[in-house]
Formats: C-alpha cells, sequence, structure tokens
C-alpha cells in the first residue's frame, strides 16, 4: 500500500455521528487508504496527538463566489476546518442569458469579480482551473431560471417560459448541479408561485436533486411557509431542505418548535425534508430588504426610482411600518431601529451602530425616514437584524437533520477585505457550534461533527464525502476540542476562530500547525461525484 502523508495519534470522529476512536490516517493521493493503526512510516506525518481528526466541514450555504474570485484561499472559513463551499441560494453564477445578463452587467462589482456565466459549470470550471482553496459546489438559483425569461418583473411566466426553464434546469442537473435553491423573500424570487417551484422540484425528481429554499416568510407566517414547502417535497417526492431555519421575531419565537414538529411529521410520513442553521440571534443581509418586494420591481434603478418620488416614497414608509401577511417585515421583526445595527465598513459613518442611534445622531423624527435615505445613499448597505433567541437555535441543533451553514463569505482578515462589513458568522458559525455549544451540552461532539460532514454530504450527494473512512477523498479537519472557539463579534466581525490544527484538503495539506500553508487543492464538485474538475 502505497502513503504520502499520515495523521497519527488523534481521535477520530468519522462523521457518522459515532463514538470517538484512537486511529492514525493513512492518504495516498486524494485519498484516504487506512484508519486505524499505521505502522511507522518514512513518508511526511502529522501530529493529531490531544486532538480530533473529523472530515473537512461542508458549509451548505456560502456566498464566497465573490470573494473566493478575489482571494481563493478562503480563509476566514478555512481556520474553522471548512473545506467545501456550496453556492446557489437564491442566485447562482450560471446560467446566465437574456435579460438577466444585461441586469447583472448593469449592477457595481469589485474588479477581479464576475458573476455572468452562461453555464454553472463554467463558473465552478473556471475557479477551479485558476486555483481554489476549498472545494466548490453549487445550485441552480430559482432567480437565474426566472430572471433568464422575466428579467425582474413581477409576473408569472407563460406557459412556454416555464418549459424553458425546466429544460435548461434539465442540462444543469445533467451536468452536476446540486439541485435548486430558491430565495423566496427576497424580488425577483418571491415573484415565484408555488406552482413555479413545483414544476421545478419535478425535474429535481428525476435526478435525486434537492429543492433548497430560504422559504417565503420565516416571521409571522412561518408554518404557512414550511407547509408550502413540505408540500412541494410531497407532491413531486422531491428532498427538500430549509435554509438557516429560524422563527424570526419575538412574537413567532414560540412557532419554532411547531415548525420542527411539522419537518419531523413530513420525515416520518417518508419524505426527505431537512434544515441547516447559522448559530447567531442576528441574521445579515441588505437594508433595502426592509422595503416591501413589489417596490423593488425592475430592479435597482427601479427601486432608486420610486424612493426619489415623494408620492411612492409615502407609501414605501407605511408599508414597513405596518405589519403585512403578504412579505416579511425585517423592520418589525427586529423590534424596530433598535434592533437593526448596521455591519461596520471602514469607509462608513453608520457601521456599528443601531439604525436608532443613527436616526437620533441626524436628528430625523421618524427612522424609517433614516432606513430609506440610507438605502437611497447606499442600496448595498448591510445589516443586522436582531430577530432569533438562543433557546430556538438550540432547539433546532438538537435535530439530527440539520446542517450548519455560514450564509456568508469567506475572506481573509487582511486589507482590503477587513475593511469591507460582514456578518461575525463568515468567520464563526462553524466554530461557534464545534467549541462553545459543544462545551454548553447543546449537543455532542460527534453529533456535531456529523451535522457538518456526512449529513450534507449525502443531502447534497457529494460522493466519497463527510466521512473518515477507506476510499473517502482526504478532506480533514484536525482540531483541539477545548481551543475552539469564534472570536468574531457583531462590532468587531473580522477575527479567525481558533482551535484548529490541521486542515487537509483533497490529500493536501492547506493549513498546519495553525497557519495557512497556501495549497489550492479545491475541486469543483457535482452531485453523484460522477465528475470532478
Amino acid at each position: 500500500m502505497s502513503i504520502d502523508l499520515v495523521v497519527r495519534g488523534g481521535m477520530v470522529a468519522d462523521g457518522t455521528g459515532g463514538p470517538l476512536r484512537r486511529a492514525d490516517v493513512a492518504i495516498s493521493a486524494d485519498r484516504i487508504v487506512a484508519v486505524g493503526e499505521v505502522p511507522p512510516t518514512s513518508c511526511q506525518e502529522l501530529s493529531a496527538e490531544g486532538a480530533v481528526v473529523a472530515p473537512g466541514f461542508i458549509n451548505v450555504l456560502s456566498h464566497a463566489y465573490d470573494t473566493l474570485q478575489l482571494d481563493p484561499r478562503g480563509l476566514s472559513d478555512l481556520y474553522q476546518g471548512v473545506t467545501t463551499e456550496v453556492f446557489g441560494e437564491g442566485f447562482s453564477m450560471g446560467p446566465v442569458s437574456g435579460e438577466m445578463g444585461e441586469i447583472i452587467d448593469a449592477e457595481p462589482l469589485p474588479s477581479g469579480v464576475r458573476r455572468n456565466w452562461p453555464r454553472l459549470n463554467d463558473f465552478l470550471d473556471h475557479l477551479a482551473t485558476t486555483g481554489v482553496g476549498p472545494n466548490i459546489a453549487s445550485f441552480v438559483g430559482a432567480h437565474n431560471l426566472r430572471m433568464i425569461h422575466a428579467g425582474a418583473d413581477n409576473r408569472s411566466l407563460t406557459e412556454e417560459e416555464l418549459s424553458s426553464a425546466c429544460r435548461i434546469l434539465d442540462d444543469e442537473l445533467t451536468a452536476g448541479a446540486l439541485g435548486v435553491a430558491s430565495a423566496l423573500i427576497y424580488s425577483p424570487g418571491s415573484y415565484a408561485s408555488t406552482a413555479e417551484l413545483t414544476a421545478y422540484a419535478k425535474v429535481l425528481a428525476q435526478h435525486d436533486a434537492l429543492y433548497i429554499s430560504h422559504i417565503r416568510n420565516e416571521a409571522d407566517r412561518l408554518l404557512d411557509a414550511i407547509d408550502e414547502l413540505i408540500d412541494i417535497a410531497r407532491v413531486t417526492s422531491t428532498r427538500a431542505e430549509v435554509y438557516h431555519i429560524k422563527a424570526s421575531g419575538r412574537q413567532n419565537w414560540p412557532a419554532m418548535s411547531k415548525a420542527i414538529d411539522k419537518i419531523e411529521a413530513a420525515r416520518l410520513s417518508g419524505l426527505s425534508v431537512s434544515a441547516d442553521i447559522y448559530p447567531y440571534e442576528a441574521g445579515g443581509t441588505l437594508l433595502s430588504a426592509c422595503i416591501p418586494p413589489q417596490f423593488h420591481e425592475g430592479g435597482r434603478v427601479a427601486l432608486l426610482t420610486r424612493l426619489a418620488e415623494p408620492g411612492t416614497r409615502v407609501a414605501i414608509k407605511d408599508a414597513i411600518a405596518m405589519p403585512a401577511a403578504d412579505w416579511e417585515n425585517l423592520y418589525l421583526g427586529s423590534g424596530g431601529a433598535t434592533g437593526i445595527l448596521m455591519l461596520k465598513g471602514i469607509e462608513s459613518d453608520v457601521g456599528g451602530r443601531t439604525l436608532a442611534e443613527i436616526s437620533t445622531d441626524r436628528g430625523d423624527f421618524d427612522p424609517i425616514d433614516t432606513l430609506l435615505d440610507l438605502v437611497t445613499a447606499d442600496p448595498d448597505l448591510l445589516a443586522t437584524y436582531f430577530e432569533m433567541t438562543e433557546e430556538n437555535i438550540h432547539l433546532a441543533l438538537q435535530s439530527p437533520w440539520v446542517s450548519i451553514c455560514s450564509d456568508s463569505e469567506a475572506s481573509p482578515a487582511e486589507a482590503p477585505f477587513n475593511e469591507a462589513p460582514t456578518h461575525p458568522r463568515a468567520y464563526g458559525a462553524f466554530a461557534r457550534v464545534l467549541g462553545p455549544y459543544v462545551r454548553a451540552g447543546v449537543l455532542p461532539l460527534e453529533g456535531a461533527v456529523r451535522r457538518m460532514t456526512s449529513l450534507p454530504a449525502e443531502n447534497l450527494r457529494l460522493l466519497d464525502r463527510g466521512q473518515v473512512r477507506v476510499g473517502a477523498f482526504a478532506d480533514l479537519a484536525v482540531f483541539e476540542p477545548e481551543a475552539v472557539k469564534d472570536l468574531a463579534t457583531y462590532r468587531e466581525p473580522h477575527r479567525y476562530a481558533t482551535g484548529m490544527r490541521h486542515v487537509l484538503i483533497n490529500g493536501a495539506i492547506a493549513f498546519q500547525d495553525g497557519l495557512p500553508t497556501g495549497r489550492l487543492a479545491g475541486r469543483a464538485l457535482r452531485r453523484g461525484g460522477s465528475y470532478e474538475g
């Protein structure tokens, strides 16, 4: 047996949730060839004494498609043991064509970033060929399937357009896309009917691919939104997953247990329904997401035009100030301006302060006016929304079908990246679960590892990933359990997590003795493992 590398003397958490066992892990090229007692060799060895050896972690919801084009190392996740980044929430880098291409090209992007790719594999292959640290994979964005035909218009797709969208989807799935990902609180995704999503799900069922969704409402209509996803799974026999499951807004916190009960009941009935979560009480997205979807129709330019029209601006203000049945009101769900914290950027004079504080400093009578002024000045301004509760995070983490995600980019804590606003989950989501939550007894270490490895690998159909076993790819995270800790905060988010000793990606050492090596061994992964670039 040819061996290139041995990870020696660690306690192996194999990813299945089974008990830890002391074992060496031998690697040949990109595969694990032995797990057990490996005799002394002359090859390179990494010490895992006093550490746990686990499969590399899979980030089910990553937005690193831009940052990896600018810095391919993905350091904020690498410091946490993440070896695979999965893209596609609502929007994917491909397929892009027709009117969608014009809309994407009109958006301001950093030099070196491209979001307009004719096919999804064009992007994945480009990133893998030019060199990328983590493995990468992607869903097809439901936004894409709609925007190729209807742009940013709020209308139903015609029968012909929907058939065309399904053919495009079928082609992408045949090429290895993980499935379809929708984001139903954001326009134009919010314009999609259940019938449209069901049509996509029927195509998914033919490929054993996953329907995954930022559901239509995580607040007052959470249970209805869960029902929609479950109904789509039931009607089409498609596997389905809820992105970052949560109950937003204090008045809705009791609904979290009911949402979990609904998913449990669906699973007991034979459906394959799962969820993922980021372990924070605040979500993060654009400040403009506080504005109802109908005012976003037509895209960014149309929104800014409406904000400049006095009568329409009043209508937007009134809509934000009132509870709504047909959209998720992030402003009210956060308890108003005091529960919205602007993310900190070096060039921002509002970062690190709440909307209420900014409004008071400006002398505004109504903080919604402040909100609209901020969006007008910068439509890409990011905010955190304190809508969730720690008890519900525990409840989700204790459900064995819940994976972990960051819902964020993956970047270095270096200039110019650390000058940009970000949510602390970018640097701490996995470490927060693996460290503080495990040590607090929220879930066992073996269970935490499983939620980051074999569970998402199985749901995503990533063949030979997510386990420490002979024949699996050598994606490994070696960490010191008592030292794992997230250091990123809302006001100081650009801080690497601690506790990771070594990280291997496809058998290559990407992180050694607590520091990145610069090796770019990531690959483009496809569903079923039929092809890896």
